[in-house]
């Protein structure tokens, strides 16, 4: 007998069988349920930074604006010090700060993680005024950066400004910001407690500017969620929604609004690859819906260039200038998207 042939070929192996689709819900449980149990044990290895209540204050006036910046100065400068004695140097430092003269705080809570409210200008006087709305990971310890982004608005205000037209800015921290990595970031429910404070400041902001001042709200990520739930028939002129991860609403019209809704987004924002849908999902409702700069949500898409999720504020950027158009009621200059 001859050697056996090993040169049979071998029948093909099976195909493997086809692996089932990934949906994004199996891709967003693992973080979430990660985030759901990391975070808080994170957040729970800090305790809270004793400060003071926040200051008693009347009813505020134009004429008692003085006197509300002066108090809300002075919880500053005591939280500053109840901070240092508590071994917290970085927010003594930014307490302190924001204690000093030149600061006009309308409101102003060291307390926890921290609230402030902060005017630019002369608001008592201010023909346009935008109101900043912050987004996730916004603090007291952070609000340097929030207060750069409203600097670098009023300064492109004022310099685009016609003459005689007053401006301001009030830069809002009014609201517990979420976490950028945590579950509250990816629902509406800190932006639906959030949602009366604002409509309370745009009242407020009514009393306190001149019979039919233009209002603008410029809501940056998360923020842009808080604006959305507190939109239905607001008193403003202008919703600007930049750098969104969704509104937690399908379409602008939905926000049952009559103020012109805008929207943006860079180039370079990682924002864009969220998913812009909402599933029931561990008790709760997941996701933040339709993409505002989409044709679906209907709002007037701005050009924002290549900013990045922290780039709309950037002096000298095309975002900067738009939301500047915008607040100014200058429209027609407005670059698209």
């Amino acid at each position: 007998m001859g050697r056996p042939r090993t040169d049979v070929p071998r029948p093909p192996a099976p195909a493997p069988a086809p692996r089932p689709r990934r949906t994004w819900r199996r891709l967003l449980l693992p973080p979430l349920l990660t985030a759901a149990i990391v975070v808080p044990l994170a957040g729970a290895a800090r305790p809270d930074i004793p400060a003071p209540a926040p200051a008693v204050l009347g009813r505020l006036t134009p004429a008692a604006l003085p006197s509300a910046y002066e108090a809300n100065r002075a919880d500053a400068a005591r939280a500053a010090r109840m901070a240092a004695a508590h071994g917290d140097a970085h927010r003594a430092g930014a307490d302190r700060v924001l204690a000093a003269r030149s600061r006009r705080l309308l409101s102003f809570d060291g307390r926890g993680p921290g609230l402030a409210t902060e005017v630019l200008g002369d608001l008592a006087r201010a023909d346009r005024v935008a109101v900043l709305v912050p987004g996730s990971d916004t603090s007291l310890d952070t609000y340097a950066r929030f207060h750069r982004a409203a600097a670098a608005l009023y300064a492109d205000l004022a310099r685009r400004a016609p003459t005689g037209t007053r401006v301001a800015v009030v830069a809002w921290l009014g609201y517990r910001t979420p976490e950028t990595v945590s579950p509250a970031v990816a629902t509406t429910d800190r932006a639906d407690r959030a949602a009366p404070r604002l409509r309370a400041l745009v009242r407020q902001l009514r009393a306190l500017t001149p019979a039919r001042a233009h209002l603008s709200l410029l809501c940056h990520s998360y923020g842009t969620v808080v604006c959305a739930r507190a939109a239905a028939g607001l008193d403003v002129d202008d919703i600007a929604l930049v750098g969104s991860p969704g509104t937690g609403a399908d379409t602008a019209a939905a926000l049952r609004t009559p103020a012109r809704v805008w929207a943006a987004r860079g180039s370079d924002d990682w924002v864009a690859h969220v998913p812009h849908v909402r599933a029931d999902l561990l008790f709760t409702t997941v996701g933040l819906g339709t993409d505002p700069v989409s044709p679906a949500f209907g709002a007037r898409v701005f050009d924002a260039a290549g900013a990045g999720h922290s780039g709309y504020f950037r002096p000298g950027s095309a975002a900067l200038a738009n939301l500047a158009r915008i607040t100014l009621g200058r429209t027609a200059e407005v670059s698209r998207g």
